[in-house]
């Protein structure tokens, strides 16, 4: 969540504690609010038990950052550099594992695929995932090769002029039994 984000839901939740001071019912304050009344018994069970201090809030949810606000600024210089320079030759592609692994080497600290990940977008980096296709790849054979097997496994089609729009069809006239209702009309 974005900090506006957070700041918004904040001033929710205040405005909701200004309407429970004044006996307004939960139901109503979400009406109002525009919440889910889900929410606004929860805040208003908070408010019961703790006042609005109960309601601010807390700072951002999740886990902090592993690295020092002081440390934060070398990533990004590391990353800048590319991974060539890291030991990645084959390609100049950061990938989450590759970012969790220099910080493992550099920083001697653990981080996650997914921890990577999101210390790469707070730097203001997004992981590349390279297409892990070989150098001497022949497109023209692949699309050949993928041709031919569709045809192999792909069932043949109803003939054109044997579909019907209706699940089931009228009998024949002459189908019918003599005895029939509505089988001497035609």
């Amino acid at each position: 969540m974005t900090a506006v984000g957070r700041r918004r839901r904040e001033s929710v939740r205040m405005q909701a504690a200004e309407l429970f001071e004044q006996k307004i019912k939960p139901l109503e304050v979400a009406r109002r609010l525009r919440v889910s009344p889900k929410s606004a018994y929860q805040w208003h069970q908070l408010w019961r038990d703790g006042g609005a201090q109960a309601l601010a809030s807390r700072g951002p949810s999740g886990s902090r950052c592993r690295l020092s606000p002081r440390c934060l600024d070398k990533p990004a210089a590391y990353l800048e550099q590319g991974p060539a320079a890291h030991g990645w030759a084959e390609d100049q592609v950061w990938t989450a594992a590759r970012v969790a692994t220099l910080i493992g080497r550099k920083f001697h600290v653990s981080y996650s695929v997914s921890g990577a990940t999101k210390l790469m977008h707070r730097l203001g980096f997004s992981p590349q995932v390279p297409a892990r296709r070989v150098a001497e790849r022949d497109e023209q054979a692949v699309t050949v090769s993928k041709e031919a097997a569709w045809d192999e496994v792909k069932e043949p089609g109803r003939p054109a002029g044997a579909a019907s729009a209706s699940r089931t069809r009228q009998a024949s006239p002459a189908g019918r039994p003599k005895d029939a209702p509505g089988a001497g009309a035609e």
